[in-house]
């Protein structure tokens, strides 16, 4: 398990998002819980995000700890998402948990799907 501050981080987290997972874990009352961001084929884009809780990490995850909260990130996933930013918006068209992927050559309408 990698484990990284601000400095150098090959994806970054940003406070919203921190804070927002800080939240989600008080109401679950399980502080063992992390965010974990992974990439998997399919969408309509060739490859979708997807965001899980998860008690556990392996010894190979990145992780980035922002506002007491972790994020974690398998390396096969990471290698697609190196230089984003996982961030959080909530606004009219409802509230999610999303990533800016500057490694993305095309997304698809809502912004789960994408292709390199």
């Amino acid at each position: 398990m990698t484990e990284q501050t601000d400095a150098a981080m090959p994806i970054k987290f940003t406070d919203a998002a921190a804070i927002k997972v800080k939240g989600l874990l008080e109401e679950e009352q399980n502080p063992e819980l992390k965010l974990r961001v992974y990439v998997t084929g399919g969408g309509c884009s060739g490859f979708q995000y997807g965001f899980t809780f998860d008690e556990k990490s392996s010894a190979d995850d990145f992780v980035i700890e922002k506002q007491g909260v972790k994020l974690v990130v398998d390396p096969m996933s990471l290698q697609y998402l190196v230089g984003g930013e996982v961030d959080y918006t909530s606004g009219l068209e409802g509230s999610r948990f999303f990533v800016k992927n500057p490694n993305a050559s095309s997304t698809c309408g809502c912004g789960a799907s994408f292709s390199v």
